[in-house]
């Protein structure tokens, strides 16, 4: 088999976020679909996040790992992060849909992710990368907002 490795940063997946984003895949909830992943997240401050796809018979209420995550990261009150490995065990390696990527550029447009698989096979890159001219609210000095990118 080919090894697929779109690697352009060299990055190699962080083993405690590895094993977190593994231990998330386990618990994932994808009675419909069968495709289970798991994602883990690094704050700055070395606090690790991490979540699980969850499906839902109304299929546009599921979450996907990578939302779990952030979602769990901001609910604790931390608003950025540095790194995300989201694991699954399809080959290439799962790709965060275009929903995650906007949920991962609001947090952190230049955290680096690791895309893995069992076999070890690598996607990487930074989130803005995943998402080229993402957009962003930022406020202005007159109290209003405007998109950035």
């Amino acid at each position: 088999m080919a090894r697929y490795d779109v690697n352009p940063l060299g990055l190699t997946p962080d083993p405690e976020l590895l094993a977190a984003a593994k231990a998330a895949f386990a618990q994932a909830y994808a009675p419909y679909s069968k495709f289970h992943v798991g994602a883990a997240l690094r704050t700055p401050d070395g606090q690790v996040f991490s979540g699980a796809n969850v499906e839902n018979a109304s299929y546009g209420l599921g979450r996907c790992a990578e939302q779990s995550a952030v979602q769990a990261m901001a609910t604790a009150g931390a608003r950025t992060f540095t790194d995300i490995v989201v694991y699954a065990d399809s080959s290439p390696p799962a790709s965060p849909c275009g929903a995650c990527r906007q949920v991962l550029y609001e947090f952190a447009p230049d955290a680096r992710v690791v895309c893995v698989n069992a076999e070890g096979e690598v996607l990487s890159g930074l989130v803005r990368d995943f998402l080229p001219h993402g957009f962003r609210l930022e406020e202005r000095e007159d109290g209003h907002a405007v998109g950035t990118e």
